[in-house]
């Protein structure tokens, strides 16, 4: 599945995209990947800050909406509100709700109905998609 970088505010070709991002970032926000369950340093960040699209730099999610979801990936309960876009991923033979960046594309990881209030929502990230910026004192 994937998406056209027409409908999004930066648009790259596929070698720009290589010459930015890591391989790894690459695979998952450029072509859909999944990183390994665990190996993201991210999943146990929770000082105040900011996750933004590694790709674009875009805000998404805030440290107050992060939550240990026990999953291995870093998991929020809301983004940044207009951050991020969804569609239906028909992959691996399951119907799921993939989360991309709405600035420009990038795949992000999935949302899921079994998060905490208040919005019962768990946005499971890749943490290779994300950026953290911590607070500024």
């Amino acid at each position: 599945m994937a998406t056209t970088d027409e409908q999004f505010t930066v648009n790259k070709t596929e070698q720009e995209w290589r010459d930015q991002l890591t391989p790894e970032q690459f695979r998952v926000l450029r072509k859909h990947g999944t990183e390994r369950a665990g190996s993201s340093p991210l999943d146990k960040v929770y000082e105040p800050g900011t996750y933004n699209c590694s790709g674009c730099g875009t805000p998404l999610f805030t440290s107050d909406t992060k939550f240990n979801s026990g999953t291995g990936w870093p998991s929020f309960y809301a983004p940044i509100e207009g951050a991020i876009a969804t569609t239906t991923d028909r992959s691996f033979f399951m119907t799921r709700v993939e989360v991309h960046c709405a600035n420009c594309g990038g795949h992000l990881g999935h949302v899921f109905p079994d998060g905490p209030a208040p919005t019962g929502q768990r946005y499971c990230m890749n943490g290779v998609s994300l950026e953290f910026v911590p607070k500024s004192a």
